[in-house]
């Protein structure tokens, strides 16, 4: 059986925790561990391989932290494993569809999103049992999970034993609530198992034009290290969900009644009632608060808030109004801040940078190279860059030249000047870049080769 693990998200729901390029799932909140890494070690007990479906940036993310896991955990590490790379999403049916492609059609794939919260892991791998067996006669399987009160946010699965009889929109409080007496309604999950065949055999009979569009951008698709789907072919993909392309439609479905404590972990409110968040807080007075912050906080005489700091952002809400938090995040997007996408420390495919001052014509970083890996050969229309290497050794191409720069020394990239700086060490090259123009800003980079296929 195959994972096929979904990591779309834009992480607006959490923000300023998650960000566009560090949305909720990589986001280490659970003793160091992140949900992506909770899914890999939870499914690579029910599953020989894994297929990681993504975009550029959450590949990544992903592939350092397999490897932080597998390095944690070498027992776990499973060899087989796939990416295939979507440059813009559309929705799950697509997702789903073209990575089926890439697979036997007798493979039985379990699809789970990669933000889920799952504690019942006995209970978890139970019913993945039970849907593998009915993957095994050609069913659709779908996971409905036991309410345990009338949540009005989540879809809803209707069922008799393991038929369903429909599926339900996000209702109204009292339809939630009716839903919950009548005890044979569950939440929509968002995770399926069946046979990839059997999958693509229904897309085609009851949504044929995505089937067509996944099989032509898959058959044009690049194939290196992983499957990258084109720009063009992706968007001439037709959005949709699983749910509405395939699952509602087909009479094929069945479903397995799973009581694993689950989470989508949608919200602060959800997140509060799964962590931890006492340390560094002094409470006088204070009572049901969510408080997370790496520094030293002291609460006065306030109940039921939600304070979030990071290094760049602070959120302070009533719970009960986080999901106005969308609402801030599309204001900050409106005024063209970088808010919603990074934090101030981001994360590369060779590395980190961390941004430790930034004004009027100047920015100030903290850059770490992985061993082994290089940056992008780049140039920069609006800024030089001033490079001090702290710790490690840096092979760096300036112009025509390249040479050694060791800890304790620097050297200077002129505006304009096609440069690349690349870890030749043995440790980890940790240097400090000054930059200096007009202009600053992420975007004003040029790659002319790249060792990650970045545009």
């Amino acid at each position: 059986m195959t994972n096929i693990i979904l990591c779309g998200g834009n992480g607006t729901r959490l923000w300023p925790l998650s960000r566009n390029l560090m949305p909720k799932q990589f986001v280490k909140l659970f003793e160091g561990e992140s949900l992506f890494q909770k899914t890999v070690s939870r499914n690579q007990k029910a599953c020989g391989a894994q297929f990681i479906v993504s975009n550029s940036e959450q590949y990544f993310l992903a592939v350092d932290q397999i490897e932080e896991h597998n390095n944690d955990h070498s027992k776990s590490n499973i060899q087989n494993s796939k990416f295939l790379l979507e440059p813009v999403g559309r929705n799950t049916a697509p997702a789903i569809a073209l990575a089926c492609l890439a697979l036997n059609e007798e493979e039985i794939v379990l699809v789970t999103p990669s933000d889920h919260l799952i504690k019942d892991e006995a209970a978890y791998l139970e019913a993945m049992e039970k849907a593998k067996t009915l993957a095994q006669s050609d069913n659709l399987v779908t996971f409905g999970i036991t309410p345990q009160y009338p949540e009005t946010g989540f879809g809803y699965i209707e069922a008799n034993g393991e038929s369903v009889v429909s599926f339900k929109e996000k209702p109204d409080a009292v339809t939630a609530q009716a839903y919950l007496d009548a005890g044979n309604y569950y939440w929509n999950s968002g995770m399926f198992c069946f046979k990839a065949g059997v999958f693509l055999k229904e897309l085609k009979q009851y949504t044929p034009e995505i089937y067509e569009a996944c099989l032509a951008a898959y058959k044009n698709a690049k194939r290196d290290e992983m499957i990258r789907i084109t720009y063009e072919d992706m968007l001439a993909i037709p959005e949709d969900s699983i749910d509405y392309a395939v699952m509602e439609k087909s009479s094929k479905v069945k479903v397995i009644p799973s009581d694993i404590a689950w989470s989508d972990l949608g919200s602060f409110e959800s997140l509060a009632e799964e962590i931890d968040s006492s340390t560094h807080i002094i409470n006088i007075g204070s009572t049901n608060n969510l408080v997370l912050s790496p520094k030293q906080v002291a609460t006065i005489d306030v109940d039921d808030l939600i304070i979030i700091d990071t290094a760049d952002a602070l959120l302070v809400s009533k719970k009960g109004s986080s999901q106005k938090v969308k609402a801030v995040v599309k204001e900050l997007k409106e005024q063209g801040s970088e808010l919603p996408n990074i934090h101030v420390t981001g994360h590369r495919p060779w590395g980190t940078y961390t941004i430790l001052d930034e004004s009027d014509g100047y920015k100030v970083k903290r850059i770490v190279v992985k061993t082994g890996k290089r940056l992008s050969l780049q140039k920069h229309h609006h800024r030089s860059e001033h490079w001090i290497v702290v710790s490690g050794t840096a092979l760096v191409t300036n112009g025509t030249k390249e040479y050694t720069v060791r800890a304790n020394e620097s050297t200077y990239i002129p505006m304009g000047e096609i440069h690349r700086l690349e870890n030749i060490g043995k440790i980890p090259l940790v240097m400090i870049e000054a930059q200096v123009g007009e202009y600053v800003g992420e975007d004003d980079i040029v790659r002319i080769e790249d060792d990650f296929a970045r545009n």
